[in-house]
C-alpha cells in the first residue's frame, strides 16, 4: 500500500518539474494549497502520533518534540549552507553546474526520506499513512519545480535536468519500498515522526509558502492555504 501511494509523490514531482519548463500563472495556488497541507499534517496529524508514540520526556520536554526542533533545525542549516554556495558562485563569476547538481541531489536525498516516511506512517496506521501521504505528494510539486530549476539554472544541460528529475521522482517510492523489509520500534517511529514533522514545517514556513506570495500576493493565495490545513483537519477527524 506504501509504494502505491508513493506513486502519487512520483507522478507529482514530474509535474512540478514539467511546470518548471512551463511555468503557468497558477502556480502560486498550488504552492499556497501545498503550504497549508503541509501545516495541516504536521500540527494537526504528526505531532499528535509522535507524542503519544515518543512522549518521554528528557530534561523536561517530550523526545518527540525535541526531535521535531531538531529537524526544523536540520532542514533550516541545509537550507543555508546549498544558500552559501549558490551565492560563492553568484555574482560576478560564471555559475557552476556542479553547484546545481550539487543542490538537485539533496533534493533527491530528502525525496528518498520523503518515502521512508510515508511507509513508516503506514506501520503506524492506514489513515496516518494516507495523511503523510498527501502531505508529501502536495510538496512533492514544489521539489520536482525546484529539482529541475536547480539543475538547469547552473548551466547544466536538459537531459542532466530530466536525469535529476527523474531520481527525485522515483526517490519516495523507493523510500517507500525500503519499510517494507524493516518494522520500525514505536519509540523510534514516534521520534522520527516529530523528526519530519519539523522539517516539513520548516519547508512549509520557510520555503513553500514565501515563494507561493513573492509574486502573487493575492487572496486567493491564502484562501488556498487555508483550505489545505483545513482539509487537513477534515481528514483527521473522519479517520478518528
Amino acid at each position: 500500500m506504501a509504494v502505491l501511494v508513493a506513486l502519487g509523490a512520483f507522478v507529482m514531482t514530474l509535474v512540478g518539474g514539467w511546470t518548471a519548463r512551463r511555468v503557468t500563472d497558477r502556480r502560486h495556488l498550488v504552492l499556497g494549497l501545498a503550504g497549508g497541507l503541509m501545516l495541516g499534517v504536521v500540527g494537526l496529524d504528526l505531532l499528535p502520533e509522535a507524542l503519544r508514540s515518543a512522549g518521554q520526556e528528557i530534561f523536561g520536554v517530550p523526545l518527540a518534540l525535541l526531535l521535531f526542533v531538531a529537524g526544523f533545525l536540520v532542514a533550516h542549516m541545509g537550507e543555508r549552507l546549498l544558500a552559501a554556495g549558490r551565492a560563492a558562485h553568484g555574482a560576478g563569476r560564471p555559475m557552476a553546474p556542479k553547484v546545481g547538481l550539487t543542490a538537485a541531489s539533496a533534493m533527491v536525498g530528502h525525496s528518498l526520506l520523503d518515502g521512508v516516511a510515508i511507509g513508516a506512517a503506514f506501520q503506524v496506521g492506514e489513515a496516518m499513512g494516507l495523511t503523510v501521504a498527501l502531505a508529501v505528494i502536495a510538496h512533492d510539486f514544489a521539489d520536482g519545480f525546484n529539482t529541475y530549476t536547480l539543475t538547469s539554472l547552473y548551466g547544466n544541460t536538459h537531459t542532466k535536468a530530466v536525469a535529476i528529475l527523474l531520481a527525485d521522482a522515483c526517490a519516495p517510492v523507493v523510500g517507500a519500498a525500503s519499510t517494507l523489509l524493516v518494522t520500525v520500534p514505536p519509540l523510534a517511529l514516534g521520534g522520527y515522526l516529530g523528526f519530519f514533522g519539523g522539517a516539513l514545517l520548516y519547508l512549509a514556513a520557510a520555503e513553500i509558502l514565501p515563494e507561493a506570495h513573492h509574486t502573487h500576493p493575492a487572496r486567493s493565495t491564502l484562501l488556498c492555504t487555508a483550505a489545505g490545513a483545513g482539509f487537513i483537519w477534515l481528514v483527521v477527524g473522519l479517520s478518528g
